[in-house]
């Protein structure tokens, strides 16, 4: 049987460098997710999902190469700097992105496109809760520095975790419940996020509205677009 385009003269539509990544990311989270499900893949670790992840962003980039001059390139804890300003979570001008992914045109001198990516994994037999939401929330106001500051065009929060506290937990104490990431919960851009027990870390503004939604599984995963 022969398949025919409703419009056969019509050009190839040719994502944006930009579209391309953040189809990557969406597409190799999918996959990840249901090889982890499936049992055909295992993590016990933050390090073990960042390899996981970048090995399967790797070929997927790859496969989005539509020409001779796209090239596509993929950094675990890429270097990056400010001038005149300081990452939340070094609390200094350098910071360490998990993974950084690149596409470029390797003929036109065009600015190439960056997506920077923060990963969080939390297993339920290492408790560190609540610190642990807490550095999601540190890690999301690092991907908006990189954003704002124009070191990547992307931004990606991903957290995996086998814990279901983090996902649908029915209250948080009055002491932490400002870190509120649970499936369907939503934060307002500049709303001050206080740690009321200890002196952890300094409260936490973000510039964005985020609303947080999982994907379920013996693992859950949440995405975050910055």
């Amino acid at each position: 049987m022969m398949l025919r385009s409703a419009h056969p003269c019509s050009p190839i539509e040719v994502e944006s460098y930009n579209n391309r990544l953040e189809k990557i990311v969406d597409d190799g989270l999918m996959i990840l997710h249901k090889r982890l499900e499936s049992g055909m893949t295992t993590i016990n670790n933050e390090a073990s999902l960042q390899l996981h992840l970048a090995s399967i962003f790797k070929i997927l980039g790859e496969l989005a190469e539509y020409s001779a001059n796209d090239h596509f390139s993929i950094e675990l804890e890429a270097p990056v700097s400010l001038v005149g300003q300081s990452f939340l979570k070094s609390n200094s001008n350098k910071a360490n992105i998990d993974i950084f992914l690149k596409f470029e045109n390797t003929e036109k001198n065009e600015k190439p496109a960056f997506c920077a990516i923060e990963l969080k994994f939390f297993k339920k037999i290492n408790q560190r809760e609540p610190n642990n939401r807490y550095d999601v929330f540190v890690d999301l106001k690092n991907l908006e520095t990189y954003v704002s500051n124009r070191i990547s065009d992307l931004g990606f929060l991903i957290v995996g975790t086998d814990h279901r506290h983090y996902v649908d937990q029915k209250t948080y104490s009055n002491d932490t419940g400002d870190f509120d990431f649970r499936h369907g919960a939503e934060y307002t851009a500049c709303k001050k996020l206080d740690y009321k027990t200890n002196n952890y870390g300094p409260p936490i503004i973000l510039g964005n509205n985020y609303k947080f939604l999982w994907e379920l599984g013996a693992h859950c995963f949440l995405k975050v677009k910055v």
